[in-house]
């Protein structure tokens, strides 16, 4: 298997709404946005699957040192390899890289979020910076464009948190800001044990209208010259929004059970938007 056949399976296998939006590319750009996808499922998944704190801080520290591996042209994992030659022909900065190994240490050792400010940290360098480099694999004219893909990748993580409250809660984590819960009367308690209230249903519609907040600040923020570049991105921000809409309209009931889409709706939303813009 070749790095860039290893890079497509991880992305296929994932079931990501973000694959759909790949099929539409120029193989150059599909290579390079797969790749990038593929380093996020991996840094991601020491997070998310490895339980001792001290080996995932290794497998991290690890990956870091792999970035720097890719910059100078001598990877080892089948993901760096991939990127390597990529990240010179799209101009993607390595820090950039390892701001996304620094969100997910923080899921290492932060289960919880005070504020939303606390919480928009977390979002922009797990989600804002992968908006970031996924812009410049597109292309972009105007400077203006990158506030769109930093918004939108936030849109995005919020729409994973929303989607996502009862999965999260199962492995002790809550990306609710505790301030936004004591606001609505909502305990801890209520989010581990899955414990639907009707004010556990007003938090969520909160989050529900912030998250569309930072879908419409997004879009607004998109120069016209560069819209047709960022289809893939409008593309994502469909399906996305598709999903919070899916949430909104079932009654936030995401304590207890995950909304998702069907591939064959995710197919058609993309092809639908990929016309339309």
């Amino acid at each position: 298997m070749t790095p860039d056949q290893y890079c497509q399976e991880r992305a296929a296998k994932s079931g990501s709404s973000f694959y759909y939006s790949f099929l539409f590319l120029p193989p150059l750009k599909r290579r390079a946005i797969t790749a990038l996808y593929a380093f996020c499922r991996e840094v991601d998944d020491v997070a998310d699957e490895c339980h001792d704190v001290v080996i995932a801080r290794t497998k991290l520290a690890w990956w870091r040192n792999e970035v720097s591996h890719i910059f100078a042209g001598n990877p080892e994992h089948p993901v760096g390899q991939a990127l390597a030659p990529l990240v010179r022909e799209f101009g993607l900065p390595a820090t950039e890289f390892d701001e996304i190994i620094a969100g997910m240490e923080m899921d290492l050792t932060q289960n919880r979020y005070a504020d939303f400010d606390q919480l928009q940290l977390y979002c922009h360098r797990v989600a804002g910076v992968v908006g970031l480099l996924s812009a410049r694999i597109f292309g972009y004219q105007d400077a203006r464009t990158e506030a769109y893909a930093h918004d939108l990748g936030l849109a995005f993580q919020l729409t994973n948190i929303i989607r996502d409250v009862g999965e999260d809660a199962r492995r002790n984590r809550i990306y609710l800001p505790l301030d936004e819960l004591t606001r609505f009367g909502v305990s801890e308690a209520d989010i581990l044990h899955g414990r639907e209230t009707e004010n556990f249903s007003q938090l969520m519609a909160f989050q529900g209208e912030r998250a569309n907040q930072y879908y419409a600040q997004a879009f607004a923020e998109l120069p016209a010259a560069d819209r047709k570049n960022q289809r893939t991105g409008l593309i994502m921000a469909a399906i996305y929004h598709a999903v919070l809409d899916e949430v909104r309209q079932d009654g936030y009931h995401v304590l207890n059970q995950r909304i998702s889409l069907t591939p064959l709706r995710k197919l058609w939303i993309a092809c639908s938007t990929w016309l339309k813009e």
